[in-house]
């Protein structure tokens, strides 16, 4: 891919906030807010590959559910090829989803467990009504093709599949309308190992061939680390460090990328050996009652007084690599 065309921009996240609102006590009690996403920003180029990583409530997964307009944003910009996503309606919206695709979780319960696969498949393309429907099979021939599945395979339910297989069959439905940008949430986690190495390298062989944008949200860096070309690492509700895949393994800066980056198996002996292993101790603030500081600061084994007064902003103190630490200056030094 040469060069001018990867430094376009394809989606640009700016201020994306997500709220529910949560009632305490009794029914006439006063409304709080948790603020499950709040206030993040990125961006990410056209056939590149941008990872959301964090612990389970960390924001990630309702992040990506807000730029699919799969939850409300409570505000905030989600600008797709200049145009904001997040403003369309009714038929503008239904055929900009087709530039938007989703890969769900889990297999298992993402297919319509009475249809066959080849219907599955074809759905996008039955409702959005854009490829004319004499090609649409030749479309769906060429996509179990390209995830690796057979020509008769088309005829089955899900449940005669195994779960690497139907999560092809996902990834299949979601390149039917010819996205711009796919949103892959946890696409691997619910698989054998083994099975998930298989399907990161099909994504990874879909992305070049077909020149596929990815944001990949993930719990786990070791998932990530082959398969993006940037991170952004999230703790509740917030982005702590943002960096391409080589400065942030090579140089993670936030204590909290730190501990998460040093629980990562490794079958490279020496590594293990020089690895320190960081502990994170006690539990999250309560998303109700966030601290007014960092809210890293109750966990972190770094943190000073300054910690606990205001909250850190997400600065740039290398070229490419942000971090949200009051601790971390234009040295871009850990203090850890």
């Amino acid at each position: 891919m040469d060069e001018p065309h990867n430094n376009e921009i394809l989606l640009d996240v700016e201020n994306l906030s997500v709220r529910f609102a949560v009632k305490r006590g009794s029914s006439w009690g006063k409304k709080s807010y948790l603020y499950a996403v709040d206030d993040i920003s990125f961006e990410i180029k056209r056939g590149e590959t941008l990872a959301i990583v964090g612990e389970s409530g960390s924001g990630k997964t309702t992040a990506a559910l807000a730029v699919a307009r799969l939850v409300e944003a409570y505000q905030g910009k989600v600008m797709l090829s200049g145009t904001d996503f997040l403003k369309l309606e009714k038929e503008e919206l239904r055929q900009a989803r087709a530039q938007m695709q989703f890969i769900f979780q889990d297999p298992y319960s993402s297919l319509n467990p009475r249809v066959r696969a080849e219907r599955i498949v074809r759905e996008p393309l039955d409702s959005l009504n854009a490829v004319p429907e004499d090609e649409r099979q030749a479309i769906v021939d060429n996509l179990f093709k390209a995830v690796g599945l057979h020509p008769e395979q088309q005829r089955l339910f899900p449940h005669q599949f195994s779960g690497g297989q139907r999560q092809r069959i996902g990834i299949a439905r979601a390149l039917a309308t010819q996205p711009e940008l796919i949103i892959c949430d946890e696409p691997v986690s619910a698989l054998d190992v083994a099975v998930q190495a298989q399907i990161l390298n099909l994504l990874r062989k879909l992305q070049q061939e077909f020149g596929l944008t990815f944001l990949f949200i993930s719990h786990d860096l070791g998932v990530v680390q082959h398969m993006c070309d940037s991170i952004a690492v999230m703790y509740m509700g917030k982005i702590v460090e943002h960096a391409d895949r080589l400065s942030l393994f090579n140089n993670p800066l936030h204590p909290y990328t730190s501990a998460l980056l040093s629980a990562v198996p490794s079958v490279d002996r020496k590594r293990r050996e020089t690895t320190k292993r960081i502990l994170i101790p006690g539990d999250p603030p309560d998303p109700l009652a966030l601290p007014k500081g960092c809210r890293f600061a109750n966990r972190c084994p770094a943190a000073q007084a300054q910690c606990d007064l205001s909250q850190p902003e997400l600065k740039e103190v290398a070229p490419g690599h942000k971090v949200a630490c009051h601790l971390v200056d234009s040295k871009a030094v850990s203090p850890l």
